[in-house]
């Protein structure tokens, strides 16, 4: 069954310039996507910084106002609905931040923390009902109960995510947005949290849209995978479909960059040229076109139609037929 799906989402930003601040441009941080998210299925979104992937995230959970498109969440739509109508759906919608660091209130304990959104939406729990559910929680997520004394200063980078992670499934979602979860931690300590992340998937069957810069994380992690470039979305496909068989030239481009742990194994480098192009200047043409090897003059002209290469597997180029 479909728990999310997005219609065309845009999301642009106003440029504004002169003593009236008159608005003279936009800057297309998302720029009419479309996917939708099966129940107890992990669909990622990649692509380089900059792109539009948090973006995209905080405009489906309704953190920022879309500019356009629809969203739907289990049929219904939420696209720019009203704080009240929204306020039910929060605790069926979570989302884990980036920054495990910036994202704690280093003035709450770790059972205020946690247990913010118990207080919330289930009042009727006492202190200690409410601590008790805290401390499950933090063991759930593999830090001991006590840590609900502490601050966020006394744990590390791996902890405080994991903090993180015990505050997004406190009032038991259906729905995750993991914004980047392991960007920011150390390459071993990135391992556990996506295994935790996994096995919280499979026992409270969660969905999560995964965001990532990295495909050597989202392969271990997603069952469907987007790749997004310049707001847009140029290639999804089922995991396997697009690692086996990449299509797009940016996709090929990113995977090229996998460091390969087999040293008898050389793999050829695609190096890009020139870099991304501004939101802010967005060509009628393919948003790829400036940087693509095989660019050609229908590139530039006009955007590419998305073409279905394999079931449930879609391209957005002139190349691909």
């Amino acid at each position: 069954m479909t728990l999310l799906k997005v219609e065309n989402l845009e999301k642009y930003y106003p440029i504004r310039r002169g003593v009236f601040r008159s608005v003279v441009g936009h800057v297309r941080a998302v720029d009419g996507i479309s996917f939708s998210i099966e129940e107890g299925q992990c669909f990622s979104l990649v692509g380089e910084s900059g792109c539009g992937k948090t973006t995209a995230g905080r405009t489906i959970l309704n953190l920022q106002k879309s500019t356009g498109g629809r969203v739907f969440y289990r049929g219904r739509e939420i696209t720019n609905l009203p704080s009240s109508a929204m306020r039910p759906l929060r605790r069926h919608m979570q989302l884990i931040f980036q920054d495990p660091v910036g994202s704690l209130n280093p003035r709450f304990t770790v059972g205020r923390i946690v247990g913010e959104g118990i207080s919330i939406y289930e009042p009727q729990l006492g202190r200690g009902e409410r601590i008790d559910r805290v401390c499950k929680l933090l063991e759930t997520v593999g830090l001991p109960a006590d840590a609900w004394r502490r601050y966020p200063h006394e744990f590390s980078g791996g902890q405080r995510q994991r903090i993180g992670i015990a505050r997004a499934i406190a009032l038991n979602p259906e729905f995750i947005v993991c914004d980047e979860p392991v960007s920011a931690l150390d390459v071993s300590v990135q391992a556990q949290i996506i295994n935790l992340l996994r096995d919280l998937q499979q026992q409270f069957n969660l969905s999560y849209l995964f965001i990532a810069h990295d495909l050597a994380v989202v392969k271990h992690i997603s069952d469907h995978v987007a790749v997004m470039y310049l707001g847009r979305i140029m290639e999804v496909a089922p995991k396997a479909a697009l690692f086996d068989n990449p299509c797009h030239p940016y996709t090929l481009a990113l995977l090229s960059a996998v460091p390969v742990p087999d040293p008898n194994v050389k793999s050829s480098r695609i190096i890009l040229k020139d870099s991304v192009p501004s939101p802010a200047n967005v060509q009628p043409g393919c948003p790829f076109e400036s940087r693509c090897q095989q660019a050609e003059a229908c590139c530039a002209r006009e955007l590419p139609p998305v073409v279905e290469v394999s079931p449930g597997h879609d391209v957005r180029c002139w190349h691909v037929k």
